[in-house]
């Protein structure tokens, strides 16, 4: 969010205007972060607990960040010249459930949750890219692939460590998950110093996924939420500027979740895109009291975030695949993650395999792997999906 918008929320709560939209929206924000935060809870550093592997379930995570580092080993909120290249070691605590991410900063448990079990810094990026493609050569060829996640606004890198562990364990990602930490504030007030590192960081992200194409790790998978999403697109397009065709032949999928990106822009994102990588997969729902709130502030009564689109019209004639997750979205928190925190979705997502088996075509054909309602304009197909089995299609 521009620094006009937020001297904008300040003027309408001093002009008396429009109190129970900025209300509700520092609301839904305090709400969507990535636990409930108390305002005395340090976020700056997670400890390195190696202990927690004695009793939950390791999960590899390789990292790339432009966050600057610490002297106690922790990458924050600040924006750095030097880019950096980590192996993360996240404990998954046995009693997990689908859909749950519970964990703590200064002492936590890892019997009941998410714990940082390792941390190593590469000095060298040879010595991560030989790490990186022994982790993908010990799979079977056919799951030799690296998901690549992108977080969003408010988030630390430990956070970020966390929730990409939950997604790979909960949905069954194959191969390799990778993280690239962008400089976020890691405060629900930073959304204007969040936007901007958006752009500071495009040059980070394109050298990442150049660096992991070099390394013949196989499939690429690029995965990004809310505000992730626009950093996703926005490198994209100065790929694309520079070496047309790049991102369809070495990006063997592209899912944006929640995506915080204005309708107008991404579809001129899009069309800087030669060729659009396949399958593209937008995870949408009305029901996301961010984005909608977020349209609002933004001077527009409708949906015109592509997170919360109501009509695919707009869209027709680009080739991607909507997935409207309204029915799953059931509060402030699942709704602007709802793929990854309803339990009911996930578990539609692992029977249909529509991560695993559906990217292993060419095109994937949501509405034969989804049960929902199917909408089709031009070459945009959307797919409503139903939380009532035994509903009509």
């Amino acid at each position: 969010m521009s620094l006009d918008i937020v001297h904008g929320i300040a003027s309408l709560s001093q002009m008396n205007r429009n109190r129970k939209v900025v209300r509700v929206f520092f609301r839904a924000v305090l709400a969507i972060a990535v636990v409930g935060l108390t305002a005395c809870t340090d976020r700056s550093f997670t400890p390195v607990t190696p202990e927690a592997l004695l009793v939950g379930t390791p999960k590899t995570i390789f990292a790339a960040t432009v966050r600057e580092s610490g002297a106690d080993g922790s990458f924050g909120p600040g924006r750095s010249d030097r880019y950096s290249l980590l192996e993360l070691t996240v404990s998954i605590p046995p009693n997990h459930q689908p859909g749950q991410l519970d964990f703590a900063y200064a002492k936590p448990d890892p019997h009941t949750q998410f714990t940082m079990a390792g941390r190593r810094v590469f000095d060298d990026p040879a010595d991560f890219r030989a790490r990186l493609k022994a982790e993908i050569n010990q799979l079977p060829r056919a799951q030799r692939e690296v998901t690549v996640f992108v977080h969003g606004f408010n988030s630390t890198q430990a956070e970020t460590a966390f929730r990409a562990a939950q997604l790979a364990q909960d949905i069954h990602l194959p191969g390799a998950t990778m993280i690239f930490s962008w400089p976020s504030k890691g405060n629900p007030l930073g959304y204007a110093y969040d936007e901007d590192s958006v752009l500071f960081a495009r040059d980070g992200l394109e050298r990442m996924l150049r660096q992991i194409r070099a390394a013949d790790v196989g499939r690429v998978v690029l995965v990004a939420h809310s505000m992730g999403s626009q950093l996703v697109m926005e490198t994209l397009r100065q790929i694309e500027i520079q070496t047309p065709g790049w991102s369809a032949a070495n990006l063997n999928g592209v899912v944006l979740m929640s995506p915080d990106v204005d309708v107008d822009v991404f579809i001129s994102q899009m069309n800087r895109i030669k060729d659009v990588p396949q399958p593209f997969v937008v995870f949408v729902s009305s029901k996301d009291r961010l984005l909608n709130i977020s349209s609002r502030l933004r001077g527009s009564n409708s949906n015109d975030r592509l997170g919360n689109l109501s009509s695919i019209d707009a869209l027709a004639g680009l080739p991607i695949s909507i997935i409207d997750t309204t029915a799953f979205s059931d509060d402030a928190v699942s709704s602007h993650l709802v793929v990854g925190t309803s339990p009911a979705l996930i578990a539609m997502m692992n029977s249909a395999r529509v991560t695993e088996d559906a990217f292993d075509h060419d095109t994937i054909l949501i509405d034969t792997l989804l049960s929902g309602k199917v909408f089709k304009s031009g070459a945009t197909t959307q797919v409503s999906l139903l939380n009532s089995p035994g509903e009509d299609r």
